[in-house]
């Protein structure tokens, strides 16, 4: 995945979390997804790929890809869902869940 030039991930549902996309970025590899569920939430726009409602859109994505750092993608994904930072999250749920 992570010579890959994008990850496109044209869901029809509403996704409540793509780990597909969160392991794309983490290899620094953009995103072109339909804007539905969790999607605005995982992407970056124009900073780790595009939010797309159409296959017409989704195209023109693919036409700027170049705009996108894969670094950019790296780091967006590691301080949103690296390791350090999905287990603090879960102690903290664990926490407020037993107070």
């Amino acid at each position: 995945m992570g010579g890959a030039k994008a990850l496109l991930h044209p869901i029809t549902f509403n996704e409540a979390f793509g780990l597909s996309v969160a392991k794309a970025m983490m290899c620094g590899t953009r995103v072109i997804a339909f804007n539905r569920g969790s999607m605005s939430e995982l992407i970056a726009y124009a900073k780790t790929g595009y939010l797309v409602r159409t296959l017409g859109q989704a195209v023109d994505a693919v036409k700027k890809l170049a705009d996108i750092s894969t670094q950019d993608c790296n780091t967006h994904a590691n301080e949103k869902f690296g390791i350090n930072t999905m287990a603090d999250a879960y102690i903290q749920v664990y926490k407020d869940m037993i107070q």
